[in-house]
């Protein structure tokens, strides 16, 4: 027996300009995990095909390249000997019809440190870093190289004390952070991520840390990247003053309250939202969430071969 769906976001009555109904589905999602996971990135595809048209596709590739029932999965696709031809094809079928965003998890983190401690974050932010701080969170994550153990422990660190369900307190995942700030601090860095660490001021991380812990709704959750993934793809279908109706394959990040909060933020507070409303589905009821499955996971695994190898990270990759 399957269990009732959670989470999404009513369509809203109403509302001016045309609807475009796009069907969605993630690879690589960890949860707040987002530096033990074996997948370094997030891959969050989207669709515009009918259902008629999914299930055609999904016909095809099992009569055309012999794909049984339960083949469907990329994983099991990539290990054919026909992947290649497979790929091709199923690239050329969606041209113009889907869309992939490639979220990388270690940078994710560093946007969530500089939008949390030196910004004022905001649900607009979370969605997208604020083009004054991005200086910022270039600088701090080419700082890598240079100290990589200490590196990750500092955004080990800083994932630790933002978990909402943490088992630690606060002043010691606090005093864990700053130390592992210190320790990185004391690397040849560059200027420009030594000035990065250097405004991440006890007192700030302090303040933020406690918001964090109240459930400030204005501020974004720091460990979610399917957000900023979903917000970007919403905006990319919404071009041309289209809004979006996003079917999606149940996720549980995104919850109703949080899906409320990103179409306020994309609305910008001076218009209609161009998130006309999310409806949670069962993959193995949509042929289009199949597909967009497929798709995902791989743009994940094999980013070459859906042009998204070459793409700055955190940047859209678009299938055309």
């Amino acid at each position: 027996m399957r269990t009732p769906l959670q989470g999404g976001l009513l369509p809203a009555q109403g509302g001016a300009g045309p609807v475009v109904e796009i069907a969605c589905d993630e690879s690589g999602f960890s949860g707040t995990n987002l530096l033990g996971s074996a997948a370094p990135v997030v891959t969050h595809a989207s669709v515009d095909l009918s259902r008629a048209e999914a299930a055609a596709l999904i016909t095809e590739l099992r009569s055309g390249f012999r794909f049984s029932p339960h083949e469907l999965k990329s994983g099991r696709l990539l290990r054919r000997p026909d992947a290649g031809e497979a790929l091709a094809w199923l690239r050329d079928s969606l041209a113009g019809r889907a869309h992939v965003r490639v979220i990388d998890k270690r940078f994710f983190l560093v946007t969530r440190v500089v939008d949390l401690l030196l910004g004022e974050p905001s649900n607009a932010s979370g969605i997208r870093l604020p083009p004054a701080l991005a200086p910022a969170a270039v600088a701090l994550h080419e700082a890598r190289p240079a100290a990589p153990e200490d590196w990750d422990a500092f955004l080990a660190a800083f994932a630790a004390m933002v978990r909402v369900k943490r088992r630690r307190p606060a002043a010691e995942v606090l005093h864990r952070f700053l130390a592992a700030r210190d320790t990185l601090a004391g690397h040849e860095l560059g200027d420009p991520a030594r000035a990065v660490l250097a405004g991440l001021r006890p007192d700030r991380v302090r303040v933020m840390l406690a918001r964090v812990d109240a459930g400030d709704p204005a501020v974004p959750p720091p460990l979610e990247p399917m957000l900023p993934a979903l917000a970007e793809t919403v905006l990319f279908w919404s071009r041309g003053g289209r809004r979006v109706l996003v079917v999606h394959d149940e996720q549980s990040a995104l919850t109703t309250g949080r899906l409320s909060r990103l179409r306020d933020a994309l609305a910008g507070g001076t218009g209609e939202s161009p998130l006309a409303g999310l409806v949670m589905t069962d993959s193995r009821d949509d042929p289009r969430v199949q597909i967009a499955d497929l798709l995902a996971g791989v743009a994940r695994r094999t980013p070459a071969e859906m042009n998204l190898a070459e793409r700055p990270l955190n940047d859209p990759g678009t299938i055309v």
